[in-house]
């Protein structure tokens, strides 16, 4: 098996769409992914893009990804959040997820950001161990505010 992390690339976004959808799926939220293949792609690759990516690619195929963004702490300045982390259902227990978390890992330390969050469901026992491996502080203090509009 040929393993290729590499940073997305815009020809990536229908795969990552499809991706995503198997990660609504996987959280029980398939009908709230609402985001147009336009809006993603300009989103990532536009004149001001939002979001970065790697990309586990296999034999051409994009079997998984990490999506990230800069976000600011006032206590700590820029950290990378990790928005998503997906590896698709085949290819689990490979090592790809290893890779692309490292892969982000990396980036961080590389822009000097001290700090790299997320969020995951308190039911995803399989993501709560593998961040555990990496002694990742997970903190059941926080909830989650939203306004959707």
């Amino acid at each position: 098996m040929n393993i290729i992390i590499r940073r997305a690339e815009k020809k990536d976004c229908p795969r990552l769409l499809e991706l995503i959808q198997e990660l609504a799926d996987y959280e029980k939220a398939p009908h709230e992914v609402t985001v147009s293949l336009e809006h993603f792609e300009e989103s990532g690759f536009g004149a001001n893009p939002v979001w970065w990516a790697f990309v586990a690619d296999i034999n051409e195929e994009v079997e998984g990804f990490a999506l990230y963004y800069i976000r600011y702490s006032t206590w700590k300045g820029q950290c990378i959040y990790l928005e998503d982390l997906l590896v698709t259902e085949k290819m689990r227990g490979k090592g790809l997820g290893k890779l692309l978390f490292e892969k982000v890992i990396e980036e961080t330390k590389a822009r000097n950001f001290k700090r790299m969050v997320w969020q995951v469901l308190d039911w995803n026992e399989p993501a709560i161990n593998f961040y555990k491996k990496y002694n990742a502080t997970l903190d059941p203090e926080w909830m989650n505010g939203i306004l959707d509009f």
